[in-house]
């Protein structure tokens, strides 16, 4: 029946009484209609599931994460330095050329330290820096605890696929188009890490959360896929054994010390290493680094000066030497008695991509000849 009232219209359905056949013929519907539901339901579930399995997988070959990121992927750059960046200019050479979409840049500084126009030579520097900043002392737990925090400000982007640890004396080696093929053509980490057994750094008070069979050494200079940057961020077991117990000893502390066990440990040579190695992902890396160095073996170990690699200055920087170290394809790890050949998946390349410690005067004279 309709009411009419003004210019608004109301309907009023009225239902018709059901005979037993009826409510017969509407229990059958119901089922089926019930029945529909159901097969619908599980059909979506399916399709969500469906659609878990593929950002999975995704996530597993480095690529994607929980904020369901979708490609093209980015590349974080993540600068750990004193003060300024005195080869800003060679890192603004590199980055003109590239695709800003395809990376991103952090900076670890000393705390309060701001970098803009007067500062640094390149825009590309101009607010990058952390400002949870900390001071940080070489050989000291707050070295690592420097490079969690530059992971942490670069896991907020979740575009950041990959995570490149640099030192303020770094360059780049190639130009940001074969930088960024080689990283996102491997879902490996790129960590050097070998066993270390002959130093006398392991602490046996690290047992039983470090066992020495776990205990690895390697650069600190390191590149990582989303998934082990994560568990270095959120990893709350290690890094406080490693603050506690791996510390560095002056060289005659240690002889006065050797009545009571008290090991030289320098915890940026151990303790991402021996991270990925407890938590069972060594099978993930590419255990070799991708920065180079070269270090003087005529030196004591005594010696403080063997502490550090060899310095590039303006003459050591000759385009053969460059040439010679673009070309190495393998490194040799002694303490394993093995010869890493450098690829990437299961293509043969060369071993790095970015090369350390170089002055500005050796910088300058590779981007001339450049």
């Amino acid at each position: 029946m309709t009411k009419k009232k003004g210019s608004m219209m109301t309907t009023r359905t009225v239902c018709p009484l059901l005979t037993a056949a009826g409510s017969k013929v509407v229990v059958v519907v119901c089922a089926v209609v019930l029945t529909l539901a159901i097969l619908l339901f599980h059909s979506d579930e399916l399709k969500l599931i469906q659609s878990s399995n593929f950002t999975y997988q995704f996530r597993n070959n480095g690529f994607g994460d929980s904020h369901g990121f979708q490609p093209p992927p980015k590349i974080a750059f993540l600068f750990l330095t004193r003060k300024k960046l005195p080869l800003d200019f060679v890192w603004a050479n590199f980055f003109k050329n590239g695709d800003q979409a395809k990376f991103s840049i952090y900076i670890h500084s000393k705390p309060g330290f701001v970098f803009d126009k007067s500062t640094t030579k390149s825009c590309f520097f101009y607010n990058r820096q952390l400002n949870n900043s900390i001071q940080v002392l070489w050989g000291e737990s707050s070295m690592i605890e420097a490079e969690r925090l530059l992971f942490g400000a670069a896991l907020d982007d979740p575009a950041n696929q990959r995570f490149v640890l640099l030192s303020d004396s770094c360059i780049p080696l190639h130009n940001f188009s074969s930088t960024y093929s080689y990283l996102m053509s491997s879902p490996k980490s790129f960590v050097d890490s070998f066993l270390n057994v002959n130093e006398g750094r392991y602490n046996p008070e690290m047992l039983p959360i470090i066992s020495q069979e776990k205990w690895r050494k390697g650069s600190q200079w390191i590149t990582l896929v989303r998934k082990h940057a994560e568990v270095v961020v959120n990893d709350a077991i290690i890094f406080p054994v490693f603050k506690k117990l791996c510390k560095k000893q002056e060289v005659d502390k240690i002889v006065i010390q050797k009545e009571k066990y008290h090991p030289n440990c320098i915890p940026d040579e151990h303790y991402l290493q021996t991270l990925l190695s407890i938590r069972g992902l060594e099978n993930e890396l590419e255990r070799r680094t991708l920065t180079y160095s070269t270090w003087n073996s005529s030196i004591p170990k005594g010696d403080k000066r063997s502490w550090h690699p060899v310095t590039f200055h303006h003459p050591d920087a000759t385009p053969l030497r460059m040439k010679e170290i673009k070309e190495i394809n393998h490194i040799d790890f002694e303490t394993e008695h093995r010869t890493e050949w450098c690829r990437v998946n299961s293509t043969y390349t060369s071993c790095f991509l970015f090369a350390r410690k170089f002055t500005p005067g050796a910088a300058l004279r590779i981007l001339k000849n450049d």
